[in-house]
């Protein structure tokens, strides 16, 4: 390479290093605008004027490095989808747990009403053979005193011995009433065996029913156990693979952070887009205080919200607002409020969920409607308990799900892109930004 072509080299080296000096330098004060700082930002001092040598190898290293981060950081996006695709799957795997034990409730409860059916029953039947028994005694004891007097009409014979005709006729009308009270008895017994048979059948018919109701019961609750233990299981099983995969992640982001510190000009990289970072997570903050004070009644003379709800909106918002801040509890929450969690078993329980007065996702929502429908407490039931709208007709007040292998969450949406849930365990019910990603194509209104 001839001196002038070296000097060439070394002046364009030069007119990028001062192009990268002035772009960390506007990044720098462009930060500063936005996290509120003073103007006056100090930019990093020039680094020393290389050698030719130094210079090429200096580029030559900042390449291999870049194409490195390149690679990592693919990998670190992969290892992100993996993450959040198994904490979804352990989601819906709870939530199928939950509709498994709401389903096993239902069926006990209809095996007790079958098991008292057939009790009502069996007291019928028994009254009924009492009936029959006294029936065949009375019987059994006018056909022995007819007998006995060796005439149909029993003792009464030895009373009509007058040939008048009064006596003629009083004889014919005893005669009649001895054969209809024979009749009477012989009606009752009939009548009385019918009735047994019919309440025998009755109690077997129960019995029947509330055997299978009973059977269904004990299948149902081997679903819901086996359902729990698969939840355990996935969640025990996935959350080693997560930890796998948050170690690669762990492991992808030390060498990305070691190939920035690497590259020449990048050094301060890292820190400033962790100021970004903070600046941003204030900024949602602030997004959120404005989501729950809008949510809250304007006060007089206030300016009126663009799209007044309904008052019935309004009521179910303000009662899910009055729970910010509560602690996620799984199983917990109904129309009254919070409540104690349930065991699962497994995730929840680590976190004490069972020891918790909370809500989980469709918790809340119980909550939040109990003035106008009663929710069932799996948010899989509650996707089918109103009218779906499509995402882009959303409105203040409509339910949005998520999990379109199999509904996992729940939460109501507060308008501006904003809403109100009962996340995970080890959380608490709080506002946010709408998530799009596994959301279900339609929310579900049902007020309106």
């Amino acid at each position: 390479m001839s001196a002038q072509q070296r000097g060439e080299q070394r002046k364009r080296g030069k007119r990028k290093h001062a192009a990268a000096a002035g772009w960390v330098a506007a990044v720098a004060a462009g930060l500063a605008f936005v996290l509120g700082a003073s103007p006056a930002v100090a930019v990093p001092p020039p680094p020393p004027n290389p050698s030719d040598s130094e210079l090429d190898e200096s580029r030559d290293t900042a390449r291999d490095r870049a194409n490195e981060v390149g690679k990592l950081t693919n990998q670190l996006a992969e290892a992100e989808d993996k993450l959040a695709s198994l904490k979804d799957e352990m989601a819906r795997k709870l939530e199928l747990a939950n509709k498994a034990r709401v389903d096993a409730e239902e069926a006990a409860n209809a095996a007790e009403q079958a098991r008292l059916d057939a009790e009502r029953a069996r007291e019928a039947a028994a009254t009924a053979g009492r009936a029959v028994d006294t029936a065949r005694e009375e019987t059994e004891e006018f056909v022995a005193g007819s007998y006995q007097q060796g005439s149909k009409m029993g003792s009464l014979s030895a009373y009509v011995t007058s040939s008048s005709p009064e006596e003629v006729l009083l004889r014919a009308q005893l005669i009649e009433a001895v054969s209809s009270k024979q009749l009477d008895a012989l009606d009752d017994l009939s009548t009385a065996r019918v009735a047994k048979s019919n309440a025998d059948a009755a109690a077997r018919k129960s019995v029947e029913v509330a055997e299978a109701k009973q059977r269904e019961a004990e299948q149902a609750k081997q679903a819901a156990r086996k359902a729990y233990q698969s939840a355990v299981d996935a969640r025990a099983s996935q959350a080693s693979r997560a930890e796998e995969f948050a170690n690669d992640r762990d492991t992808v982001q030390r060498a990305l952070y070691q190939a920035q510190r690497q590259v020449k000009g990048l050094e301060n990289q890292r820190e400033r887009y962790q100021d970004w970072l903070q600046a941003k997570r204030e900024e949602e903050a602030q997004q959120a205080q404005q989501a729950a004070a809008a949510a809250s009644p304007a006060p007089s003379g206030g300016s009126a919200a663009p799209a007044p709800a309904s008052p019935s909106v309004e009521t179910v918002i303000s009662r899910a607002m009055s729970q910010l801040g509560v602690p996620y509890a799984w199983g917990g929450g109904n129309t009254q409020g919070p409540t104690y969690g349930i065991r699962d078993y497994g995730v929840a329980d680590s976190y004490g969920d069972y020891n918790k007065i909370g809500f989980d996702c469709s918790g809340l929502m119980i909550y939040a409607f109990a003035g106008v429908t009663t929710l069932p407490h799996y948010s899989g039931y509650q996707y089918d308990s109103g009218t779906k709208v499509p995402l882009s007709q959303m409105r203040r007040g409509d339910m949005l799900f998520w999990g379109t292998a199999g509904i996992h969450h729940v939460a109501l949406y507060l308008g501006d892109g904003m809403m109100i849930e009962a996340p995970q365990s080890g959380m608490q019910v709080r506002v946010t930004p709408v998530r799009y990603g596994d959301i279900l194509p339609y929310a579900v209104r049902l007020i309106g």
